[in-house]
């Protein structure tokens, strides 16, 4: 479930030691094939860390049980091999997650779509085994994708498949719902000043030990080399996720063209506009994800429109020539941070 990491932590803080209240500890590791790093602020109310890199992990193993398309016992895999119309049943988990993408997939005009994994497969971005598949072949996946082609029960957790080839890909929103899930976790644990991070998304909360702000940087978007392009303080108390969809780390050229990983559900091809990174800032982990993905899909126009009937907080960055241009909605723009 794994996505490129866009963000760049600015402070490295070191492991629990002394006996200050509150204190700063690290949680540090490797999961869904990136890394987490869990930065959190504890008092002497709170577990040790053994105790908490256990929970954590569980938390992990619980969803990747759940969602990971890598695993061919997970429930979404089950459910992508369930080739029938009758109702399947759901964990609430999963409900809730695909609940969310298709609100997104509606506000959007259609271009988030989970439905898309045929076509990942086909372009080969699934196995990093890259090809331009032939028209031919795109044309006949087509009608095998689209999210207006499943039925989400709203309350009970269930879905039909109208057409039972519809296969769902969880990666442009799974992350976003592990760094929830874990958040929530420390949060079960009383910790509500922390900044947790799996493969460059995270949710931020509170402030550090110190009373300062938790400072993050959001890469440029290059693919050679890791520069900064802008630094934020984040000072959210209640809780704010920041996730970064991109389209300069993952593509492939092939024939003098270059074909990014995100595709149009509409066309089977890659997206063509000049949209290289979104940043969405949004309270739900999971919505921030998807939103992230949804507007770069759009583009810098349509999904800067999009982001701004939306209300949504975004950042774009894209290319005009050869220069980088960034651009914000109003809501980021307005916000203290």
């Amino acid at each position: 479930m794994s996505k490129p990491v866009f963000l760049v932590l600015l402070s490295v803080l070191p492991g629990l030691t002394g006996c200050q209240t509150p204190q700063e500890a690290l949680l540090e590791g490797e999961i869904q094939g990136t890394t987490y790093h869990i930065r959190m602020v504890l008092d002497d109310t709170a577990p040790d860390l053994a105790t908490l890199k256990a929970a954590i992990q569980d938390t992990f193993r619980t969803v990747d049980e759940q969602m990971s398309n890598w695993r061919e016992d997970s429930e979404i895999s089950r459910l992508n091999r369930n080739a029938t119309t009758a109702d399947i049943s759901l964990s609430p988990a999963l409900h809730g997650v695909l609940l969310k993408a298709h609100d997104v997939y509606q506000r959007s005009g259609g271009c988030y779509d989970l439905t898309v994994k045929p076509l990942v497969e086909a372009w080969g971005f699934a196995r990093h085994e890259n090809r331009v598949p032939a028209e031919v072949e795109i044309a006949r996946i087509l009608p095998d994708i689209g999210m207006n082609q499943i039925q989400i029960d709203p309350v009970q957790p269930r879905l039909g498949k109208r057409n039972p080839a519809i296969r769902i890909d969880l990666g442009s929103i799974g992350q976003g719902y592990t760094v929830q899930a874990v958040a929530d976790r420390l949060e079960g644990f009383g910790i509500t000043r922390y900044l947790a991070e799996i493969g460059g998304e995270m949710k931020v909360r509170g402030k550090k030990a110190d009373g300062s702000a938790w400072r993050i940087a959001i890469e440029k978007p290059t693919p050679l080399k890791r520069e900064v392009q802008r630094v934020m303080e984040l000072q959210q108390e209640n809780g704010v996720a920041v996730m970064t969809s991109g389209t300069y780390r993952n593509f492939f050229e092939s024939g003098g063209k270059v074909y990014s990983h995100i595709l149009n559900p509409a066309t089977g091809h890659p997206v063509t506009h000049n949209l290289l990174s979104v940043t969405v800032l949004h309270e739900n982990p999971t919505l921030a994800d998807a939103w992230s993905t949804a507007l770069l899909c759009l583009g810098e126009v349509d999904g800067k429109a999009v982001a701004e009937r939306e209300k949504l907080k975004a950042l774009f960055i894209y290319h005009e020539g050869t220069d980088l241009r960034e651009t914000m909605t109003t809501a980021l723009s307005q916000s203290p941070g």
